[in-house]
């Protein structure tokens, strides 16, 4: 069955219809025009190579030429064929810090881009690395919450992602431990894929044992690896009206990214911690995950078309070419040939006697 990818293009088949009625309007004008000088018969006689016929086989050379072309842009396809593919990877679930202290700069100027924007760039960068993997996100401050559920559709997290803010989790502090485990939650059941998880946060963990529960993490076969974003210096935290936040005695406060803690969790889960100001941070964190053994995720049934647009293309050149040799004025060896009928052919022999 004959379908098509652009169908919209369709509609210009419209210029078909628009392209006869000029003719036919043209072709109508044009005899009136010549009845003002005197009757159609006569004055055809002393038009010897105006052709009748070979407007007309034009006309259909080109309306033939043109709907070729439209079905070409409308991109005809044919014989539909299925296809089955298993999708071999592993499953990842990314927990994201979204506390205050991720407004705070990444980097030891305070007016830098932000530890969070920072962390929104780096998981781009791993998503694009994926490959066929499945992918979460979990968002937490003083708690945790699922942005987006496990999924193959790359371009959906990159959406949630983009609208990541510290606005997301109204109770503020840090609870790593809580993000862990919510995300040991949110695995598939099957127990032959491999399961990893990637916390992304400046380290200060103010709410829990986030080392315990990385340990549990890796007692049930899921590795938690960290990176870690922010300045080991310290960086005040900005605030909406753009002041620094400031304790309750007036003092601005400093956030540092807390290195040792962030290689303990890795440690204690069986991973590794990653420093998020390096340049290669993600492709390091990707290398990591390439090592974990991959499995077969899903099966994905395809329908591939066969592309029928070289047989249209084919047939709108022979159209084309057809046009270009066929002339309006009758060929040489027409001429010799009389189609006059026997009135006017009298009528022409008696203005010869005379």
């Amino acid at each position: 069955m004959l379908s098509f990818a652009n169908p919209e293009f369709l509609y210009l088949l419209l210029l078909v219809p628009v392209l006869v009625a000029m003719y036919i309007f043209a072709r109508v004008s044009r005899i009136k025009n010549l009845k003002r000088f005197g009757h159609i018969k006569v004055l055809s006689a002393l038009m010897p190579d105006v052709s009748k016929y070979k407007p007309g086989i034009k006309l259909v050379l080109q309306s033939v030429a043109l709907v070729m072309i439209v079905i070409i842009l409308a991109r005809p396809r044919a014989g539909a064929v299925e296809q089955t593919v298993k999708v071999r990877g592993i499953e990842i679930m990314v927990a994201l810090d979204v506390s205050n202290s991720m407004n705070a700069s990444s980097n030891d100027d305070p007016k830098s881009v932000s530890r969070l924007q920072r962390a929104k760039l780096l998981l781009e960068r791993l998503i694009d690395n994926f490959g066929d993997d499945k992918v979460g996100l979990i968002v937490f401050a003083g708690n945790a919450y699922t942005q987006l559920p496990m999924t193959a559709d790359f371009t959906s997290a990159k959406m949630f992602i983009n609208s990541i803010s510290t606005d997301m989790v109204s109770t503020q502090g840090t609870a790593i431990g809580s993000a862990i485990k919510l995300a040991l939650n949110s695995f598939s059941g099957n127990e032959k894929t491999q399961k990893a998880i990637i916390v992304i946060t400046d380290g200060e963990n103010f709410e829990d044992d986030a080392v315990a529960a990385a340990k549990d993490a890796k007692e049930r076969g899921v590795v938690v690896n960290v990176i870690g974003v922010g300045s080991t210096k310290g960086s005040p935290i900005p605030t909406v009206g753009g002041a620094w936040m400031k304790d309750g005695q007036g003092n601005v406060v400093t956030t540092y990214l807390n290195e040792q803690t962030a290689q303990q969790i890795a440690k204690a889960g069986g991973g590794v911690y990653v420093r998020g100001s390096a340049g290669d941070a993600a492709n390091q964190m990707s290398g990591e995950l390439d090592k974990l053994a991959k499995s077969d995720l899903q099966k994905v049934v395809y329908s591939h078309n066969s592309e029928q647009f070289p047989v249209f293309a084919w047939i709108a050149l022979i159209f084309l070419i057809g046009d270009l040799f066929v002339l309006e004025r009758k060929n040489s060896w027409l001429r010799k040939i009389n189609f006059f009928t026997k009135e006017n052919k009298q009528y022409h022999d008696d203005k010869i006697s005379k």
